[in-house]
């Protein structure tokens, strides 16, 4: 069996120009909250290109501690300035944030994203800023590039829209697809395509235990 990583997408900066563009200075802010690698990223990439010096009494709070770790490819990692849920849920950094409730937060975000932080930080009365510093683009396949799979594995609705960008034609016949997470199944299931595979389950909480045994059935056929 062989495995292509081949992303259908891309996360790409905003340029200095287009976040200028939302208004939102970033030294109003004490506290930056982090959801994922791609965020600390484009944060730091943007203070750069924006000459915005981070000031050393920043507060970053982190949905999971390798996150908080990566922290440190940009600034000194301190204990009492970063903090992190133990989960990676969301909604397990709340109480953490809650203790620090006179922070004035700034949350990087993707140009797609759900309401869950927004909603969780009104409901706590948490003063802070969301601002769109990233976004999820197609990842274009070139006319040389052989597309010539058995199955596809989608982690996002837009792995779907770009595979519908890319093969606006694409016709499914014996290709399995699969996908993790309900809002990916929901795209798979709009752009009209079978669904073969998809993940979390009970029985297979990761995408590799679904796959496992996705392939052990096949096999018994």
């Amino acid at each position: 069996m062989k495995i292509d990583f081949r992303p259908f997408i891309k996360v790409e900066s905003l340029s200095a120009k287009e976040f200028r563009q939302q208004k939102v200075s970033i030294l109003d802010h004490t506290a930056v909250i982090f959801t994922s690698r791609h965020a600390i990223d484009h944060f730091f990439n943007l203070c750069t290109e924006l000459r915005v010096t981070v000031p050393e009494t920043m507060k970053y709070f982190c949905t999971s501690e390798t996150i908080a770790l990566y922290i440190q490819k940009y600034v000194q990692y301190r204990k009492r300035k970063v903090f992190f849920g133990a989960t990676g849920k969301f909604a397990d950094l709340v109480p953490s944030i809650v203790k620090h409730n006179t922070e004035k937060y700034l949350v990087p975000m993707s140009d797609v994203h759900n309401d869950e932080i927004k909603t969780l930080l009104d409901k706590n009365k948490i003063q802070h800023t969301e601002v769109v510093m990233y976004r999820t683009v197609s990842n274009d396949f070139t006319p040389e590039e052989e597309f010539d799979y058995d199955m596809l594995l989608f982690f996002s609705p837009a792995g779907i829209n770009s595979l519908m960008k890319n093969f606006p034609e694409f016709d499914q016949k014996e290709i399995a697809i699969g996908c993790f997470g309900p809002a990916t199944a929901k795209a798979v299931k709009d752009a009209g395509l079978r669904l073969d595979l998809e993940a979390p389950t009970v029985e297979a909480p990761s995408m590799t235990a679904a796959l496992d045994m996705f392939i052990r059935e096949r096999n018994k056929d």
